[in-house]
């Protein structure tokens, strides 16, 4: 069955957010470059039809829909110990973990709201536009042109208002997509230091990380340990 589409966005856009976010250094301090932010899911396509307005970003729906990259596994070895170098399948992480899914689940309620809010605008406008070619031509060349004039107006009302819901979807998901960083961000760095591990690496689309022995994956133990700790908030 395909994925809602819009919990498709919101997958992509936490999946590359998460994985410029988790390049840790947990046993020496190591110089770093600021985290980049995460970039806010586009919005709906205001002047499309609701139902549509999702599919409007292929190439990112694309990228919530590619697998993540298969990492070449070694036979498996003992439990990592303190002071190595393991990795996260960040796809399996972002899928998994329960704060996630309450943010996509508490977007998609959000985004329903416009679409309806973008639904109600496009009917009024075109019940507008279809009574207006109706009785357009039993109208005096004066009162077309005051009835155009009015359409115009709408049209432009209407605009405004669909900016306002574009706005509205796009501080939304920046801010739930935040939340979600902030927490697993800390969560990673405890499981980290407790741990003792110098590193965490991330395997993702992108190809981060070609290849890792399956004693060094980590995701399994973090992902229990992320959704314990969100369960405790």
């Amino acid at each position: 069955m395909m994925k809602n589409p819009a919990q498709l966005l919101f997958n992509a856009v936490l999946l590359i957010a998460v994985a410029v976010l988790y390049f840790l250094h947990f046993r020496q301090p190591v110089a770093t470059a600021p985290v980049a932010a995460a970039a806010p899911i586009e919005a709906p396509a205001l002047d499309a039809p609701a139902a549509d307005t999702a599919a409007s970003t292929p190439a990112t729906t694309a990228a919530a829909e590619a697998p993540a990259p298969a990492v070449a596994a070694a036979p498996a070895g003992p439990a990592p110990a303190a002071g190595a170098i393991v990795y996260v399948e960040m796809a399996k992480l972002v899928e998994g973990y329960q704060g996630a899914k309450d943010a996509r689940r508490s977007f998609e309620a959000k985004a329903k709201g416009w679409q309806s809010q973008n639904q109600a605008l496009e009917t009024s406008f075109r019940s507008a536009v279809e009574q207006y070619q109706k009785t357009a031509a039993s109208l005096t060349p004066e009162q077309r042109a005051a009835a155009e004039q009015k359409l115009q107006e709408q049209q432009q009302r209407s605009g405004v208002e669909q900016q306002k819901i574009q706005a509205q979807a796009q501080e939304a998901d920046a801010r739930l997509t935040q939340q979600v960083l902030e927490s697993v961000s800390k969560k990673m760095e405890a499981y980290g230091k407790s741990h003792g591990y110098k590193l965490i690496l991330t395997a993702t689309p992108s190809g981060a990380v070609a290849y890792g022995q399956t004693g060094l994956n980590v995701t399994a133990p973090v992902l229990s340990y992320l959704n314990a700790e969100y369960r405790r908030k």
